[in-house]
C-alpha cells in the first residue's frame, strides 16, 4: 500500500537510488578483483629463468611452512630453515656467470638496547640469532660500493607455520636472488639480501645487521618485505626518509600499490616492522616498507598454511620487486653511509620532504612533494573562497557577494553535518543492536553483512540534513541575480559540498599528513562535473534525471578511486577487528562494532558525499529514507542469525599453561590462564567450548563472578602483548606432568653483592639459568625498587613503566638459545631491596595441555605456551 502513495518524485529518486547502487556494485567487483590481485596471471614453475616464477617461490613457502612447520626461536625448525635457505644460496651461487661476485655469511648476531613498542618502553637483550647474506655485485665491485638491500624474516610467531608471514617473503627473496643471476643482469651496485632470524622478538635479526655487520654502512637504499596477511595488496606502507624512495618506486613498480595515507594511520596499528631499524632507530636510509595486507584472518594464527596465499599475490609482488632492485641499484642517488652524510650536509631541506603519492587501481602512481601539495591543496580552498564574488561579479553588488558566500557556508555546513551523521547513526544503530545481542561482530566472517548492516543508515544520515534544507532559507535576493531559487539552492550545495572538501584537504596537509589527496581528488573531480551539470540545465532543466547523470558521469572515476581506497581500508580494518584487543567491560564489548560502523559511515561519506549536491534533491525523500532505516534494521535483525567466526575467520585464544616456582625444584602452583583479544570475551569461548569449561572448571556454574581472574604479571612472559588483554581467568591444576617434564625450572642465583664506594649505590651480581626449559621463546625480567643502573643496554635504563597496579618498574626481554646462564648485574642507589620477577616462555606443551588445546572448536585458534614464573628479592 506504501507503494501506491509514492509520488513522482518518489518514483524518480528510487529510480536513480537503485541506478548508484548498481553502479557502485559493478565497481565494487571491479575494486574487489583488483585488490585481490585478480589481474596478475601468476607464472608456473616451467616458466623461463629470466621471469620471477610465483610458483617456484610457493615451493620454497611449502618447504618452510610444512616440511619444516613452525620456525620460532628456541625450535628446532628456526635452525632448520636457515640450513634450507643457506643451502638454496650456494645453489645459486653454483649458477654464477663469471662477471658476477657472489658472496654467502651466516652470521650471529648479539646485542643490547632500549627502545619503545606498543607504547611501551623495554629494553631488550639477545644472543646467537641467526642471519644469513647473499651479496650479489659484479666482478669490478669494491666493499664499499653503495648497495641495495632487500629485507625478510624466516622466523614465525608462537602456534604460527608462517606461510604469509614471512615465508612468502623468503621465498620472494630466493626467487629473486635467483633472478638476478639468472636473468644475466650484472647489478651496477652490489644487492644484498638479508634473511634475518628474529624479527618477531621485535625487530632483533635487523638490529644485530645494523648494529655489528660490515655491510650495513654500504646500504644506500633498502625495501623491507613484510606480510600482515596472505597477499592481496603489496602496499607500500612506509617512505623514506626524503622523497627519493616514492618517486622511485612510482617510476619503476609494474604494479605500483601505495598511499602515503597508509603512513598517517601505521602507527595506530599495534605492531611494527625491521623498516625502523633501517630508516629510523639505527639508520637514516632511504627505503620502502611493502607488506601484504589482506588476509588478516590467519595473521599470526595457525591458518597461516600455503592453500591460503591468495594466487597473483607473490607473482606481483615479484615482479614489482625486481623493477625495483633495478631502479634503485642504477640509480645515481643511491649512496652509502659516508656520501649520505655529505650529501645531506650539502643538500637543501627538500630532500626530507614526506612524499604525497597513491596508486590508481595498481594501475599508476601519482607521486608529488609537500612544498607541490601545499600549492595543488591549496588551490581548491581558494576557489570557494573566491567562487561568492567571481560569480557575482556581474552585479557589481558586493553585498551579494557576501550573501552568496555566507549560503556557501551554509550549505559547507550542511554537508558537514550530514557526513557527521552518516558516522553517528551507524554507531547508533550498532550500539542498539549489542544491548539487545549476546554477542558483538556477527559480521566479522561475513564482512558483506558489515556493510548491509551500516552502510543504508549511513546513507540515511547523509540524506537528513538535505530533508531540513527548506529550515534554511537563501540570504540572496532572487529577482536580482535573475536566478531561480532552485538554482541557488543547487549551487549553494555544491560549493559547501566542494568547500567542505577543500577544507578537509587544507586541514590534513595543515597537520603534516599524507592521506589530503583522498578529499583532494573528490574536489578536484567536482569542478568538471558542476560545469558539466550547469551546462547540462540549458538543455534538459532541472528536473531531468539526464542533468543529474550529467553530474554524475564525470564524477565515476572520482567514485571508482574513493570506493578503491574505501572498500581496502573497511576491508583491512574488519579483518583486524579479530586481534583489536580486549577491552575492559562496560564498553569494551561495543568496540569492534562502534569502530567499524564509524569507518564505514566514514567511507560512504567520502565517497558519495560528492555526488550528494545534486543527486540529493532525489533522493532526499521521507520515502528513500524510511526505506533505507527499513533496511537497515531487516539487516540488524538478520545478522543476528550469523556466527562470528568460522574455520576462515577463527576466534584467537591464548592459553597458558602457568607455573609458579620457588627455586630451582620447588612448584608453588600451577594453573591454566586463558585470554581473548576481542570484542567477544571468555564467557563467550566458554559457552561454545563447554568440553574445556568441563575440564578446567567441573560442572560448576562459570562466571567472572565465580571462577578466579588472573592479573598482568601472570603474562608478563608476553609482555607487552599482554596489554590486549582485559577479564582473563585462571583455573588450578595438577602440577604432575610438570614434574614428569621438567627436572629444573629457571631461577636466578646472587653472587657477592659490591658496593662501588662508601654509602655508594649497592651492586648485585646475578646468574640466570633457563633450568630443564626446552623451546625457550623470551625470557622477561620485571625490576621493581631503587634501581640506578645495570648492565644491559649499554648501562641505559629505560623509561620505568607500570604493569596494572604495581610499583614503576623496568622490563627487559632476553632471547637466543646458549647452553650458558645469563649473567647481569643491577645496580640499587639505595639499601631498600631490588624485586626481580622472571617469567620464561616455553613453547613446549606438557600433555595435559595438549589436551585441553584439542577440545576447542576448529573455529578457534589456539595459541598454547608454557610460562614459568618466580619472584626474588635481593
Amino acid at each position: 500500500m506504501a507503494l501506491l502513495r509514492l509520488t513522482s518524485a518518489d518514483i524518480k529518486g528510487f529510480k536513480l537510488l537503485f541506478f548508484l547502487l548498481i553502479l557502485c556494485g559493478l565497481i565494487s567487483y571491479l575494486v574487489y578483483n583488483v585488490v585481490h590481485m585478480k589481474f596478475v596471471t601468476p607464472l608456473g614453475v616451467d616458466a623461463p629463468l629470466d621471469r620471477f616464477s610465483e610458483a617456484r617461490a610457493i615451493d620454497h613457502v611449502r618447504v618452510l611452512a610444512e616440511d619444516i612447520g613452525n620456525r620460532q626461536e628456541g625450535t628446532p625448525g628456526l635452525r632448520q630453515a636457515a640450513v634450507y635457505i643457506k643451502t638454496q644460496l650456494e645453489l645459486i651461487k653454483e649458477r654464477a656467470g663469471p662477471n658476477v661476485r657472489i658472496e654467502i655469511e651466516e652470521t650471529v648476531v648479539n646485542g643490547s638496547f632500549n627502545m619503545i613498542f606498543l607504547g611501551h618502553s623495554i629494553s631488550l637483550t639477545y644472543r646467537n640469532h641467526t642471519n644469513i647474506l647473499i651479496r650479489i655485485s659484479s666482478v669490478d665491485s669494491q666493499e664499499t660500493d653503495p648497495s641495495v638491500l632487500l629485507n625478510g624474516h624466516f622466523d614465525t610467531p608462537p602456534g604460527s607455520p608462517g606461510a604469509g608471514d614471512c615465508g612468502s617473503c623468503v621465498a620472494s627473496l630466493l626467487e629473486l636472488a635467483r633472478l638476478t643471476v639468472d636473468s644475466g643482469w650484472i647489478p651496477p651496485r652490489p644487492i644484498i639480501f638479508l634473511f634475518n632470524g628474529a624479527e618477531e622478538l621485535f625487530m632483533l635479526g635487523s638490529h644485530g645487521f645494523m648494529t655489528s655487520h660490515r655491510w650495513h654502512d654500504t646500504v644506500g637504499a633498502f625495501i623491507d618485505v613484510e606480510a600482515s596477511g596472505t597477499g592481496g595488496f603489496d602496499l607500500v606502507c612506509q617512505s623514506g626518509p626524503g622523497s627519493w624512495p616514492s618517486y622511485i618506486y612510482a617510476q619503476s613498480a609494474v604494479y605500483p600499490m601505495a598511499n602515503s595515507a597508509a603512513q598517517d594511520f601505521f602507527g595506530a596499528v599495534p605492531g611494527d616492522t625491521d623498516y625502523r631499524m633501517f630508516a629510523r632507530d639505527y639508520g637514516d636510509i632511504p627505503g620502502l616498507d611493502v607488506i601484504f595486507l589482506l588476509g588478516g584472518y590467519y595473521y599470526h594464527t595457525s591458518s597461516d598454511t600455503v592453500e591460503r596465499l591468495l594466487p597473483g599475490s607473490i607473482q606481483a609482488r615479484g615482479d614489482n620487486l625486481f623493477s625495483l632492485m633495478k631502479a634503485f641499484a642504477n640509480s645515481s642517488k643511491l649512496l652509502n653511509a659516508q656520501e649520505r652524510v655529505s650529501f645531506r650536509a650539502a643538500a637543501s631541506g627538500s630532500e626530507g620532504e614526506r612524499p604525497i603519492f597513491f596508486d590508481y587501481l595498481s594501475q599508476y602512481l601519482v607521486v608529488y612533494s609537500s612544498s607541490q601539495a601545499m600549492g595543488l591543496h591549496s588551490i581548491p580552498f581558494a576557489i570557494f573562497l573566491l567562487m561568492p564574488f567571481l560569480l557575482r561579479l556581474s552585479t557589481g553588488n558586493l553585498v551579494c557577494s557576501f550573501s552568496a558566500y555566507f549560503d556557501f557556508i551554509k550549505g559547507l555546513l550542511h554537508h558537514a553535518s550530514g557526513v557527521i551523521l552518516a558516522i553517528i547513526f551507524p554507531v547508533t544503530f550498532a550500539v542498539l543492536r549489542l544491548l539487545f545481542s549476546g554477542h558483538s561482530m556477527n559480521w566479522f566472517a561475513n564482512p558483506c553483512l558489515a556493510f548491509a548492516m551500516f552502510l543504508p543508515c549511513s546513507l540515511a544520515g547523509l540524506l537528513v540534513p538535505r530533508v531540513l534544507w527548506k529550515q534554511f532559507s537563501l540570504s540572496q535576493d532572487v529577482s536580482a541575480l535573475a536566478l531561480s531559487r532552485e538554482e541557488l539552492v543547487d549551487e549553494a550545495r555544491f560549493w559547501g559540498a566542494f568547500g567542505f572538501y577543500s577544507s578537509l584537504t587544507l586541514a590534513y596537509l595543515v597537520s603534516g599528513l599524507g592521506g589530503g589527496f583522498v578529499t583532494f581528488i573528490a574536489s578536484l573531480f567536482m569542478l568538471p562535473a558542476w560545469i558539466s551539470f550547469r551546462l547540462s540545465v540549458k538543455f534538459f532543466g532541472h528536473q531531468s534525471l539526464r542533468s543529474t547523470a550529467c553530474y554524475v558521469v564525470p564524477l565515476v572515476p572520482c567514485l571508482i578511486y574513493s570506493i578503491y581506497f574505501g572498500g581496502f581500508f573497511a576491508m583491512f580494518l574488519i579483518e583486524k577487528m579479530g586481534m583489536a584487543g580486549a577491552h575492559p567491560p562496560p564498553y569494551g564489548f561495543f568496540v569492534a562494532d562502534v569502530i567499524v560502523a564509524a569507518v564505514l559511515g566514514l567511507v560512504t561519506g567520502w565517497c558519495v558525499g560528492p555526488l550528494l549536491p545534486v543527486v540529493g534533491k532525489w533522493l532526499a525523500k521521507s520515502s528513500i529514507i524510511q526505506f533505507l532505516l527499513h533496511g537497515t534494521v531487516l539487516a540488524l535483525a538478520v545478522s543476528s542469525q550469523f556466527f562470528p567466526y568460522s574455520k576462515d575467520a577463527p576466534k584467537r585464544v591464548v592459553l597458558q599453561h602457568s607455573v609458579r616456582t620457588i627455586g630451582a625444584n620447588q612448584i608453588l602452583d600451577v594453573s591454566f590462564d586463558f585470554a581473548v583479544v576481542d570484542s567477544n570475551s571468555l564467557m563467550f569461548v566458554f559457552k561454545h567450548a563447554p568440553e574445556v569449561v568441563k575440564k578446567v572448571h567441573g560442572n560448576r556454574e562459570l562466571s567472572f563472578d565465580t571462577a578466579n581472574q588472573s592479573g598482568p604479571e601472570t603474562w608478563m612472559g608476553i609482555f607487552p602483548i599482554s596489554a590486549m588483554f582485559s577479564r582473563t581467568l585462571k583455573f588450578p591444576t595438577k602440577a604432575d606432568d610438570i614434574l614428569e617434564q621438567y627436572r629444573y625450572f629457571p631461577y636466578l642465583s646472587t653472587g657477592k653483592s659490591q658496593f662501588t664506594s662508601v654509602g655508594g649505590p649497592r651492586r648485585v651480581n646475578l646468574e640466570f639459568s633457563l633450568g630443564s626449559s626446552k623451546e625457550v621463546w623470551v625470557a622477561v625480567l620485571n625490576i621493581t625498587g631503587p634501581l640506578s643502573n645495570w648492565s644491559f643496554a649499554n648501562n641505559k635504563l629505560p623509561a620505568p613503566l607500570k604493569v596494572g597496579n604495581g610499583p614503576p618498574s623496568y622490563i627487559c626481554r632476553l632471547s637466543g638459545a646458549s647452553h650458558e646462564n645469563w649473567n647481569f648485574w643491577l645496580e640499587a642507589n639505595s639499601s631498600e631491596a631490588l624485586r626481580v620477577d622472571i617469567a620464561v616462555v616455553d613453547q613446549h606443551l606438557t600433555e595435559s595441555a595438549e589436551k585441553l588445546k584439542g577440545l576447542f572448536p576448529s573455529w578457534m585458534d589456539v595459541t598454547a605456551f608454557t610460562s614459568f614464573m618466580s619472584s626474588h628479592v635481593f
